[in-house]
């Protein structure tokens, strides 16, 4: 996990296609510029990172079903709960699922564990757009730098 560069997701576990199903793993950074202010002497990884971490595995997964046609831009976020502080150091596992696939957009429902605990989990809507000029690319990179193989999309 690279905070500063909002690169959230370090390895996908599984996808399952079947089930609309993504798994995938991050661990927190030691040290970060964001624990300095959140919060001194107290570093806490803040609730819109671990939504920004479930966004962007549900993302993969959208992209994954998608077959790499459109990319999917978070659009809201209904019935988050955080339950848990996440601190440096902390190994998280992130769950995706698809719950609505829709013309223009889609919802997933994510969450985030750590150490057998639910930590957070919530209701995220995509809006799926064609992809800016450039962009496809990168994202087919990064996503392969995770281990989701995209290359079978057309």
């Amino acid at each position: 996990m690279q905070l500063e560069y909002f690169r959230m997701v370090d390895r996908v576990l599984e996808l399952d296609r079947r089930d609309k199903r993504l798994v995938a793993t991050a661990t927190v950074p030691g040290e970060s510029p964001v624990f300095e202010g959140h919060f001194p002497g107290y570093p806490l990884m803040p609730g819109v990172l671990l939504t920004e971490t479930m966004a962007q595995v549900s993302g993969y997964l959208l992209l994954a079903l998608g077959d790499y046609d459109r990319m999917p831009f978070l659009a809201g976020v209904e019935k988050a709960k955080f339950r848990s502080f996440v601190g440096p150091g902390a190994r998280l596992e992130i769950e995706a699922q698809l719950e609505h696939p829709g013309s223009g957009y889609a919802v997933t429902r994510a969450r985030i564990r750590s150490e057998g605990r639910t930590i957070c989990d919530a209701e995220l809507m995509f809006r799926l757009l064609p992809f800016p000029d450039g962009m496809d690319a990168l994202m087919r990179e990064r996503a392969n730098d995770i281990g989701l193989d995209l290359s079978e999309a057309k």
